[in-house]
Order: C-alpha cells, then structure tokens, then sequence
C-alpha cells in the first residue's frame, strides 16, 4: 500500500513541478513586440528585392507550401527570457495546419547554435489549424540560452512545418533578410538544428507576421508604420540598416544595456494610406491593404505599443494612386485618430515624406507628385495633429535640385545606380539619426 501511495505522489509532484515550470510572465513584466513584418498577400503578390529563384521550392502559387518546413531568420529588437509568436493566414484562401514548430538561436545561415532549440505549443498542443482570414498566437516558451547573455545584434529562427498543402501563403515580400525552406513533401524539419535539412534560400517571411518577448514595464514598442522607405528598399541584405533599425540602436545605446525600446517595423513596400479601394486574396496589390485598413492588425494589436513614427502617402500621389494631398491627409486625421482611441496616451510621430524629384521610376517624380508631398509635409509640421515630427524630408533633400542627395541614391541592395526615389544605406542613416530621441522620453512618462 505504501508503494501505491508513493507512486501516487511522485506523480501529483511531477504534475505539479509541470505547472511551476510553464512559462509565465511575472507581476513586473509584460509582452513587448521584438519584432513585426506586416503582411502583404498572398505570395507571389508584392515587391521582393534580392529573391533567389523559388520555383523549386514553390512550384505552384496555388498550392503554396506542401508537407514542407520554413526556417526564418529574424533579428528581435529587444530579448526576453520567454518569446511567443504569431502565425498568420490572413490574407490566405483555406485553413493552414501548423506542427513541429521551434525556436532557436541562428548561428549562421540555416543551422543553429546546437541545444538552442525550443519547441512551441498552442494551447498546450503541437499542432494547431488556422482558418483563412486568421491569425494565432502561440503559447509562451522559455528561451533558456538568454540567461546572462548579451544577445544585441543576434537572430531568432522560428521554424515550422505546413501539413498537407496550404493554399496561398500569407506573406511579406522584401525581409532583406535570408531565410530558409525545405523540399516540398520534406515533411517536419523544425527541430533539425542542423544546416542540410533547409537548402532553399528565401528573401522574404512567410505566414509569421510578430515575435513578443517578455520584458520590464517599463519597456515599450515603438512602431514604424509605412511603405517601402520603411521596408528598407535599396538598404543592405541582411545589414539591419533600415531607418528603424539605426532608430532603434540609438535609443538602446544611450540606456547602458538596460533596453527600454523595441522599434519594430511595419512598412510595406508600395503601401497607400487610402488606397487600394478594394483588397483581397482573390484581388490582392502588390502594396497590400490600404495603411488604414491595416492598422488594427500591423500597428493596434501589437504588444506595449507606446508610440507610432508614420511615414506615408508618396505611393498615395504616384501615378498609381493619383490621390489628392487633402483626401491623404484626412486619412492621415482618421489614422491618428483611431491610435489615440485604441491605446491612450500614446505618441504619434508624422514622418515627412522624402523627396522622388527626378526619379526614374516610371510611377515617380513627376512636379505634381512633388506638390503634393509639400503640401501634405506641410500638413505634418504645422497641424498639431502629432505630438512631433521626424524630418526626414530635412535630412535628406538637395536644396539646390529639390531631389535627394546625390550620395544617397546607389542602391545598396542589389548595387545598382538607385532610382532617386529611395534612399540607400547612407540616406536610412541620415533618417534614423534625425529623429529626436527626446521624443520618446516624454511617451515614456505619458504611457500608463
């Protein structure tokens, strides 16, 4: 009998060690965004930059993923003992079934530092099925390799297996970072930390659209909502050198270690505040949903936001768009406003735009466009509808040509001579470093 009772309590004490070791978020803490890519359609819908042939890998859009898994490669902002994810198939046409899914730390390319890997759970189970128009977060995971370790700088690989095939895949084109996907029909491969299981290379993120980790309360989100200037065209492949990145390195620098922001990105290149008029998987732009019809799923669902730098509306004017300054800018009214109704006391931040004077895209820099950006610019510095500005306008433009400066037009990414329409390296520098960072001292003191 005496066994009997002894085997009973060894059970309940496993149970109960199975509860104490679940990870939790303490009283002091709470979810911050690390990192975001917005969404954009169904893949092959949208501007890639740098993309490897695919045809391998992705045989028929329309099947989309087949009994194949993705490794992909993101660069978190800040890093927390706990990380959860969130799958997304919101711009897909069928139900997605996601299993075997991890997260590691990347060591280089597709293999990862061995041990790191961690397995994710949905509501305590290893596969969960996410219907079209949907997203799912999964349960919180302890990363045991962030213990004691400055891990500024380093990447997270997410991976997971899509069951059976997928439809078209909910995605966002130009990472401007390297990822990683098996064969089709190569089945599980997430808990292979190894290099060999994933040979196809991929610009682009697929169905993961946000990563949170556990962090202070007094640690807040920061997010960059725009288009392609955002997204970081013309920027260096696997450099982090978008304007958020270099925005995000300045205020974390200032903090001796103890990281206080996470500057996540949600530019989508060739995004519109108001347009298209009309958006969906079966009829999907290559700029995806319109900013304001975004809004709640890339910027109000994310986790601590504090404060929201805009930069938009040059895709608005182009010849694609061909919207009017006062129809963007009462767009822009009615963004700022549904912010501040969503989470009190945040900071909006209007990004002037930068000059597309001259370029040689053929839906660009034309004198009316130019108008245009003054006049909403204009808008921007003087409404009072923001809480400040970040002069991008300022820091980039020539004031004797009206276009952008000449050192800022080669294109980093591919090494071409640039289309005067997007900055490079340099010119995302120049941006980052011309935003007041006392800014952000003042979100910290009005958030709750």
């Amino acid at each position: 009998m005496a066994r009997i009772h002894t085997h009973w309590f060894s059970l309940l004490l496993g149970a109960v060690s199975l509860l104490v070791a679940a990870p939790s978020v303490a009283a002091d803490e709470h979810w911050v965004t690390t990192w975001a890519a917005s969404v954009q359609g169904p893949y092959p819908t949208g501007n890639p930059s740098a993309q490897p042939n695919l045809s391998l890998a992705f045989p028929a859009p329309e099947i989309g993923a087949r009994d194949q898994s993705f490794r992909l490669i993101m660069k978190p902002e800040i890093w927390g003992d706990k990380a959860r994810v969130r799958f997304s198939n919101a711009l897909g046409t069928q139900a997605v079934t996601f299993d075997g899914a991890h997260v590691g730390l990347q060591w280089s390319g597709s293999a990862l530092i061995p041990g790191s890997n961690q397995a994710i759970s949905f509501r305590g189970q290893r596969s969960v099925t996410v219907p079209a128009g949907e997203s799912v977060w999964s349960d919180a995971v302890a990363l045991p390799f962030t213990a004691g370790a400055d891990l500024r700088g380093r990447k997270l690989a997410v991976s997971f297996h899509v069951a059976g095939s997928s439809g078209p895949m909910t995605w966002h084109a130009k990472a401007l970072q390297s990822s990683y996907v098996t064969r089709p029909g190569a089945g599980a491969q997430g808990h292979v930390e190894r290099e060999d299981a994933f040979p196809f290379a991929t610009a682009s993120w697929y169905f993961v659209d946000a990563i949170d980790m556990t962090a202070p309360k007094s640690t807040g989100a920061i997010v960059a909502f725009g288009d392609s200037i955002t997204d970081g065209t013309a920027s260096t492949m696997n450099g982090d050198d978008r304007w958020p990145d270099v925005l995000g390195r300045r205020l974390n620098a200032r903090s001796n270690g103890a990281l206080q922001w996470s500057v996540v990105n949600a530019g989508i290149d060739g995004n519109q505040v108001i347009g298209p008029a009309e958006y969906s998987p079966q009829k999907p732009f290559p700029g995806g949903p319109s900013a304001l019809s975004r809004l709640e799923r890339d910027v109000l669902t994310l986790s601590g936001v504090k404060a929201v730098i805009w930069l938009e509306g040059t895709n608005d004017f182009s010849k694609n768009g061909n919207a009017e300054a006062d129809a963007v800018i009462a767009g822009m009214r009615e963004g700022v406003a549904r912010l501040r109704a969503k989470i009190p006391g945040v900071k909006v931040i209007g990004a002037t735009l930068t000059s597309a004077l001259g370029s040689t895209s053929a839906a660009h820099g034309f004198a009316l466009q130019d108008e245009k950006r003054k006049k909403l610019n204009d808008f921007i510095r003087t409404s009072g509808v923001f809480d400040g500005v970040a002069d991008f306008d300022r820091a980039t433009t020539d004031a004797q040509t009206g276009g952008m400066k000449a050192e800022f037009v080669p294109d980093n990414t591919i090494g071409s001579a640039g289309d005067k329409l997007h900055p490079n390296r340099l010119g995302y520098q120049a941006m980052g470093m011309a935003i007041d960072l006392s800014l952000f001292d003042a979100a910290t003191k009005r958030a709750p």
